[in-house]
């Protein structure tokens, strides 16, 4: 009784003491990975490079090149070989801690991974009745967190169990075999652990499929009936590539109703990936879900988390977003701010894989819906768009773009065709225009550069498209479509005026980069690789004035050579233009 007196008093004190400050806002938005491998595949002699190509502790490189700010960090009570038992979370948790990143912590209760489909008690807890098993869940929670706290570490979060579907520790406290309450008594005792060792830290309870509002409303209001308390609902999304917008709008909505049916309570997307193969629709991926989570009312949506990222030809993983060459793929860019927006949507087909439903692309044809399709083999990157069917067809494939400043365009896409059909063109509709603007594909089995010259916009409307009417087995290809401006009005919003000229190309030495502003405005001229990742910002003028303008961009020193992308915008209005280092 002494002793709660005192503690009792001392928080009093506290909180008498305590006064709202400036300094007390809403914390930044967690953005972050699970990197619990990264021991491992160290001592396995794997490396990280950053950027810049070279060499560097992963932890410092996923702040440095992506911004990440949090580290997550799972826990097995006894594992083989000691990876992710406690010492080894406080080495990796010293990392992180060193470099004022936060940090989550992931207890498993399992000596190896628990997900919805395995939910192995510890080898030392087999025999342990359930009410051994809430013991042994409060004394090892408190224990690695209380290991922490001695080294100086609070976990700004903490998650009692992982992916718990149907509970954890089967059998004793699987859902479908006991119901929700020897298992919400477990989530319960992991969170008065974590109370007693910082009471500031949030717990969460997580569940797979975020998509799944319905399972989640089951999941929260079992433990919630059952007297089991948590702070924030952690959700895993793996969606595949041609699902991910629609698993993303159904995160969205999820999140939006847990934070209004269990006031109070936040969300956080502990767990995401998608196919390393697909690296770019990742980076479109993560986007839109970082900006849905940050849209969740009241600031209640906390963050967004990749899981092990940095895993390559490691242990068969494949939902890594790193290359062979050790270095991080344009996925990782979806933590960045997003790449400056182009007049087409989804431009090169990379925003999903191979689909018959390429985002942002329209096909108009009943009968022949399925001559339309992406495909590997692309032009800079790897996927292509093609008509082609084993029958005779006809078919389209277009994109209206809106909002455009009035002037004069030129529609240019790269194509190949084996050639023989009655129709096969690239086109593009002014709205409005009497007549379409073409051309037709080049019979070639290699890329070729084709354009639409001369479209007159003038009330901010713009259909393109490809058309095929074909026998059977024509085929054509399309990929990286651009429509740039040439001639904007002098009421137009952007402030581009004519195509800006790069040189020399190929870029031996100084490159230079000329151009004339209608009007006075920022300018940024950037490098990018053929897959839209940022190299280099070789140029950021806050305010340039109208005329004619000469910019020198530097070299190119330290790149491989190959094929980059030199992006300049400026008022909005963004032209790209390829360069090639010998």
């Amino acid at each position: 009784m002494r002793t709660f007196t005192r503690l009792a008093a001392a928080a009093l004190l506290v909180l008498a003491s305590w006064r709202p400050t400036a300094a007390q806002t809403t914390p930044a938005f967690a953005k972050g990975a699970d990197i619990s491998w990264v021991t491992e595949m160290e001592a396995a002699n794997y490396k990280f490079y950053n950027k810049a190509g070279n060499q560097q502790d992963l932890f410092q490189l996923l702040q440095q090149d992506y911004a990440l700010n949090t580290i997550r960090l799972r826990v097995w009570v006894n594992p083989a070989g000691g990876y992710c038992g406690p010492a080894d979370v406080l080495a990796k948790a010293k990392r992180a801690q060193a470099l004022g990143q936060r940090l989550l912590i992931d207890f498993h209760y399992s000596d190896d991974f628990a997900d919805p489909g395995k939910q192995t008690k510890p080898a030392a807890w087999q025999s342990y009745t359930v009410a051994q098993l809430k013991q042994a869940v409060y004394d090892h929670t408190s224990s690695v967190l209380t290991l922490l706290k001695t080294n100086g570490i609070t976990p700004e979060w903490v998650q009692v169990g992982n992916e718990t579907n149907d509970g954890m520790l089967w059998p004793e406290g699987r859902i479908m075999v006991n119901g929700f309450a020897n298992f919400a008594a477990f989530v319960d005792q992991g969170y008065a652990a974590v109370k007693a060792v910082s009471p500031t830290t949030k717990v969460i309870a997580h569940f797979a499929n975020g998509q799944n509002n319905g399972a989640f409303r089951y999941y929260f209001d079992g433990l919630q009936a059952n007297g089991a308390r948590w702070d924030v609902m952690g959700l895993s999304l793996y969606p595949n590539a041609d699902t991910w917008p629609t698993f993303t709008a159904q995160a969205q909505a999820n999140m939006n109703d847990l934070v209004a049916r269990y006031p109070g309570k936040e969300v956080m997307v502990v767990e995401t990936g998608l196919a390393n193969y697909v690296p770019i629709a990742t980076r479109q991926m993560l986007l839109d879900l970082i900006a849905k989570t940050q849209a969740v009312p009241g600031n209640k949506g906390l963050g967004v988390l990749y899981w092990e990222p940095e895993a390559y030809n490691w242990k068969g993983y494949t939902l890594g977003a790193w290359g062979t060459d050790g270095r991080a793929t344009v996925a990782m860019d979806g933590f960045l701010a997003p790449p400056p927006a182009t007049l087409v949507y989804n431009p090169g087909f990379e925003y999903t894989a191979a689909t018959q439903n390429p985002l942002g692309w329209t096909t108009t044809s009943t009968a022949d819906a399925d001559a339309d399709y992406t495909e590997t083999g692309g032009h800079a990157s790897q996927f292509r768009l093609t008509h082609y069917k084993a029958t005779a067809y006809q078919v389209r494939t277009l994109q209206t773009i809106s909002n455009l400043p009035n002037g004069t365009y030129t529609l240019r896409a790269w194509a190949q065709s084996g050639g023989g059909q009655h129709t096969c063109q690239l086109y593009a509709q002014a709205s409005g225009a009497a007549t379409e603007q073409n051309v037709t594909l080049p019979t070639t089995g290699t890329w070729t550069q084709i354009q639409v010259p001369g479209i007159v916009v003038t009330n901010g409307q713009c259909e393109i498209g490809l058309r095929s009417d074909a026998n059977a087995g024509n085929y054509c290809s399309l990929d990286d479509v651009e429509l740039v401006a040439t001639v904007l009005a002098t009421a137009a919003p952007a402030s581009l005026a004519g195509a800006p000229q790069l040189y020399p190309n190929p870029a031996a030495g100084l490159l230079t980069l000329s151009y004339s502003l209608a009007r006075p405005c920022a300018v940024q001229v950037a490098l990018l690789s053929l897959t839209g990742q940022r190299l280099r910002t070789l140029a950021d003028l806050p305010l340039a004035p109208a005329g004619p303008h000469t910019l020198a961009l530097g070299t190119l020193a330290g790149l491989p050579a190959g094929v980059y992308l030199v992006q300049l915008t400026a008022d909005g209005y963004t032209s790209t233009q390829r360069v090639v280092k010998p």
